[in-house]
């Protein structure tokens, strides 16, 4: 699982209904991200909205379906 900010990935390491968590956050404003999801050789990708940003050095991300 990986999420993508405006062209850069972040892998997840966790996903909850509101929330992912991710590995090296950085500082990054409110915005819309994707989700991408891979197992074997199916791909499924959706479209969340961070609402809050993200904060480097905090590994959870609040997240609302876009």
């Amino acid at each position: 699982m990986k999420l993508l900010v405006d062209g850069t990935s972040f892998r997840i390491s966790q996903m909850g209904p509101d929330f992912l968590l991710v590995e090296s956050a950085i500082d990054y404003p409110p915005c819309q991200a994707v989700i991408e999801l891979q197992v074997d050789d199916s791909r499924r990708s959706w479209v969340v909205r961070l609402p809050f940003g993200m904060r480097a050095g905090e590994s959870r991300v609040v997240l609302n379906a876009a």
